[in-house]
């Protein structure tokens, strides 16, 4: 059967005299698009400045663009996954890349929350602070019963039925279903083939629908940070800037410092070039103050890098819920200033537990939204009580502090997916390099790569390459 290669060559060869065309240039006016996006957000901070009371008004066009961009999620995870494992003909090497994700999440979580620690016990900003009786109210209020202990969790993967794994946009149920998927069409063989391309298909169409709906993001922006200000104001910001000083400054060492060392040892990129290449993402975190609303271009852009659809298809959508280092940094630093405004300040004795304590509270929070500040209060509540009543002292800035969270968890997952890539030989180097210098650009209007191979033929190549 010839290939699209083969089929081309011989259309060129039908038409003699004739040079080849030049391939069409797309003009990328997607640029535009983020223009308008950081003038919306410089509009969004004037309007809660200036009119605050209508700036917390404006909070449903961020609300509603955010819900837009997790109505693809599911769609996004279930063909990448599936893809992703059709094209991998053993399914030990899924399990592989399963277990070297999850080990290196639990490593990276222990590390962040280790920063965390020396940096809060340098600063010791909740000093001098004091708690009243507004304050103690507000810290009970974030106490959430959505965070669930272990088992419930563990069950919680589990969708009532198949279907509703899209439905509810629980990110762990999509993951699952789409793995039983993949492994279902892989032990179909041949007769799978058809199902995987009307999967490429239905991607495609998913993929053209998130380019479309991220036309929206100058209006979600604006209002999402219009309502921010407006909320918080500066006032709020004051008497806590040391906590939020010392946080970004933490979270910024951690990425540049620990994550790029590592991308250098393991990978030989530069975390400039690969933060750079993903810009516009950070953009996006940054006007929606939620990581959720790049995670299915994270997703198109690593695959565009070079990594395999299966390490991507993997690894981002589980990073999304285990791999959440500003989350650790934040709890941490938010746990040591608690215990500081109370007046009660933590012996490393008593600070250790805790945090190995909210590490794995983390994990039973995954996809509760405003995860950062629920879990930080049901793990306080579990594990030391007396500390809940400080909460309400970081509710004020919580949303400032959430947007370097999902910053610095999108970061961590970004260059997780390329050392994970590394470490299993499921990635394209020589197409890595090529990407980051510019030389293939990201196709801003589709989101894929038409000219890439499909998951079929991928597949067979890799089968012709081990012949």
């Amino acid at each position: 059967m010839p290939t699209k290669t083969s089929r081309r060559a011989v259309v060129a060869a039908s038409t003699p005299g004739t040079a080849p065309a030049a391939p069409a240039v797309k003009r990328d006016r997607t640029h535009y698009l983020y223009i308008a996006v950081i003038v919306a957000v410089a509009l969004g901070i004037a309007v809660g400045l200036i009119w605050p009371d209508a700036g917390v008004e404006l909070k449903p066009l961020g609300t509603g663009f955010v819900n837009l961009i997790k109505m693809m999620i599911s769609p996004v995870i279930f063909c990448t996954i599936v893809l992703g494992i059709g094209s991998v003909r053993k399914a030990a090497k899924v399990g592989a890349v399963g277990g070297i994700a999850l080990g290196y999440f639990t490593v990276m979580s222990l590390v962040a929350l280790a920063i965390g620690l020396v940096v809060g016990n340098v600063l010791h900003p909740g000093e001098g602070l004091h708690l009243t009786a507004a304050l103690r109210q507000s810290g009970h209020a974030q106490v959430s019963a959505d965070a669930l202990p272990p088992v419930d969790f563990v069950l919680s993967i589990i969708p009532v039925t198949f279907v509703s794994a899209f439905t509810e946009g629980q990110v762990l149920q999509t993951l699952l279903v789409a793995l039983l998927t993949g492994f279902a069409l892989q032990a179909l063989g041949a007769a799978g083939q058809p199902v995987l391309r009307g999967i490429e298909h239905i991607q495609r169409l998913v993929f053209r629908i998130l380019a479309m709906v991220m036309w929206a993001a100058p209006i979600g922006a604006f209002g999402a940070i219009a309502a921010v200000v407006g909320s918080s104001g500066i006032d709020a910001l004051k008497s806590l800037a040391v906590l939020m000083f010392g946080f970004y400054v933490t979270c910024v060492l951690f990425v540049f410092v620990v994550l790029g060392a590592l991308l250098r040892i393991v990978s030989g990129l530069n975390i400039f070039s690969l933060l750079k290449y993903l810009a516009r993402e950070f953009l996006l975190i940054l006007s929606t103050s939620s990581s959720e609303s790049a995670l299915p271009r994270l997703i198109a852009k690593l695959e565009h890098l070079g990594v395999s659809k299966a390490v991507v298809g993997i690894t981002v959508p589980t990073g999304y819920s285990f791999n959440l280092d500003g989350t650790m940094i934040y709890m941490t630093m938010a746990s040591l200033y608690i215990a500081d405004a109370l007046g009660t300040p933590m012996s490393l004795g008593e600070q250790i537990p805790l945090l190995l304590f909210l590490l794995l509270a983390s994990k039973g929070a995954a996809g509760v939204s405003g995860a950062g500040l629920a879990t930080l209060a049901g793990g306080l509540q579990s594990h030391k009580p007396a500390l809940v009543d400080g909460i309400g002292l970081v509710v004020g800035i919580d949303r400032f502090m959430s947007e370097a969270r999902a910053l610095t968890n999108f970061a961590g997952n970004s260059v997780a997916t390329v050392l994970i890539g590394t470490w299993t030989k499921e990635i394209d180097s020589e197409r890595v390099r090529r990407v980051l210098a510019g030389e293939l650009p990201f196709d801003e209007t589709t989101l894929l790569d038409e000219g890439r191979p499909s998951a079929e033929e991928e597949a067979g190549g890799k089968e012709l390459a081990k012949a």
